[in-house]
């Protein structure tokens, strides 16, 4: 059977969303979690000075370094990296998280590997965990157990987005965050993908 290929036919969008969410924090220093072939960098992030990027294929990898020499790569699971503390030596304060499945392990990882609290934060998120819920999946996915329990498997697809935003305030809340703008949307094929982007300031 063929690898399935991820959809990326909705780039313009997602460059548009990280390229307004940049203009959020004043001297953005960036956290990209999933390289892949650098063509978000190329777009949105190639002004940047210095940053942080993840990419586990090593071809990959080295073809970023060679992109952005300035930046920090590095070829490993950036979950495992980042609950380390890999990469905040940066002081990140945003956030590109591109996986192919769902984000939430990914922000769980920022938040405990993070030393320290910026006063503001942005998450710009491509999520592509509504495909499972579309086939009432939710029940087997741990970022979803306490969801399920409060709404019920069936309601979580068509309810994602907020779902999202209500993860996103639970989690930023643990670290002292309250959620500040938030901007997000259903794209690609059958609108199984989830984008979303939110600015998170210290709460008082």
């Amino acid at each position: 059977m063929a690898k399935k290929q991820q959809d990326n036919s909705t780039f313009d969008r997602k460059a548009q969303l990280r390229i307004n969410a940049l203009r959020e924090v004043e001297s953005p220093s960036v956290i990209e979690t999933h390289g892949g072939f650098g063509k978000i960098f190329a777009t949105c992030y190639a002004h940047l000075r210095r940053g942080v990027v993840f990419e586990t294929d090593p071809d990959k990898a080295s073809a970023l370094a060679c992109q952005r020499a300035a930046w920090a790569v590095y070829e490993t699971d950036c979950a495992a990296a980042l609950a380390d503390g890999v990469g905040f030596h940066l002081e990140p304060n945003f956030f590109d998280i591109d996986p192919y499945g769902e984000c939430w392990p990914v922000i769980d990882a920022i938040f405990a590997g993070m030393p320290s609290a910026p006063k503001r934060l942005v998450l710009v998120v491509n999520d592509g965990l509504r495909q499972k819920l579309k086939m009432n999946g939710g029940w087997s996915c741990n970022s979803m157990a306490e969801i399920v329990q409060e709404r019920g498997n069936n309601a979580l697809y068509g309810e994602y987005l907020d779902v999202c935003q209500e993860l996103v305030k639970r989690k930023a809340a643990k670290r002292g965050y309250a959620l500040g703008r938030w901007a997000g949307y259903y794209c690609g094929y059958a609108k199984q993908m989830t984008h979303f982007a939110a600015v998170l300031d210290i709460a008082g």
